[in-house]
């Protein structure tokens, strides 16, 4: 990425500086600059509350008792996960920093799911089908409330920034179901195959 970025940089200079736009091109990158940080500036809080209540969750055994709960219902779409297994409340945690917008936090806690799949997993070559559907479920990136884009939204100066919840909710939720379904195709088709 970092090659690709330099080219990009690199072409704008050049092409500015031909194009005799080099003033604009800097002007460009400068007010670039500063809305990056704005919108860095604006996620600090958002994401400090979000991650301090996901912390909280898990100390106070919240973690544990809704994974409890949630188990019977990610039992049939991780068939090869034990009851006792500490990778449940990792993916309800996973799960649910998505469902809460909060992407920055969901991907450390994606790969501790991942890890933990593959520390269960008998054969190291190949990922397993809670794996696969893990890597769907988390990549469709279900989201009912987006803060980190309501975040963004507010940095950048919206005047309504939570007009994105429905819209962002009837997406996610499709890309969601889709990428279950797609998951158990997949499964059903591989396993026919071995």
């Amino acid at each position: 990425m970092n090659y690709i970025f330099f080219i990009l940089i690199s072409v704008s200079i050049i092409a500015g500086f031909l194009n005799g736009t080099l003033s604009d091109v800097v002007a460009a990158m400068l007010s670039g600059c500063e809305t990056a940080v704005k919108i860095a500036i604006s996620l600090i809080g958002i994401m400090a509350f979000w991650l301090g209540m996901m912390r909280i969750a898990e100390k106070s055994g919240l973690v544990n008792f809704l994974s409890k709960i949630i188990y019977p219902l990610i039992k049939p779409l991780f068939k090869d996960i034990k009851k006792d297994s500490p990778v449940i409340g990792d993916i309800s945690m996973s799960l649910g920093a998505n469902a809460l917008g909060l992407t920055n936090a969901a991907t450390p806690i994606g790969l501790k799911v991942m890890k933990e799949l593959q520390e269960e997993n008998p054969n190291k070559d190949t990922a397993t089908d809670s794996m696969c559907m893990f890597l769907g479920m988390n990549t469709a990136g279900f989201q009912i409330i987006p803060a980190t884009v309501i975040a963004v939204l507010a940095g950048l100066g919206a005047k309504n920034p939570t007009e994105i919840v429905l819209p962002t909710f009837i997406v996610t939720s499709l890309a969601f179901v889709t990428a279950i379904i797609a998951a158990l195709i997949f499964r059903r088709i591989w396993r026919d195959k071995c």
